[in-house]
């Protein structure tokens, strides 16, 4: 029968029961054995995952900057430019006249 209580082991016990249990049992050292080489490529990995946060950390700001100064380029206009802030007010709709396309005297655009 199989020995299942490595991980309980592992969890709970304290070191040295968890290294006299491993060197008895062939099951939970074998167990050991797996685990320690997923340690293993884990540690050797840990540098390229870290490298990579840090690139997309650095990214992220470079758009959060990007969409601020976009954004504060674009408010600039709108309230330095008259033209545009006296059409376009809140809550109002731009018509085909403000367009200054032709209208008749419904307000629809004329076609001829």
């Amino acid at each position: 029968m199989k020995c299942t209580k490595y991980e309980a082991l592992f969890t709970f016990a304290d070191e040295k029961t968890f290294q006299e249990h491993i060197k008895n049992c062939p099951d939970c050292k074998a167990e050991h054995e797996k685990m320690q080489k997923v340690s293993d490529l884990i540690k050797e990995v840990r540098p390229q995952f870290l490298e990579h946060r840090k690139t997309m950390a650095k990214l992220k700001i470079a758009c959060a900057v990007f969409a601020m100064c976009l954004s504060a380029t674009t408010l600039g206009i709108v309230n330095l430019n008259t033209d545009i802030s006296d059409t376009i007010k809140y809550g109002s709709t731009l018509t085909a006249q403000d367009l200054g396309l032709p209208v008749d005297s419904y307000g629809f655009i004329m076609v001829e």
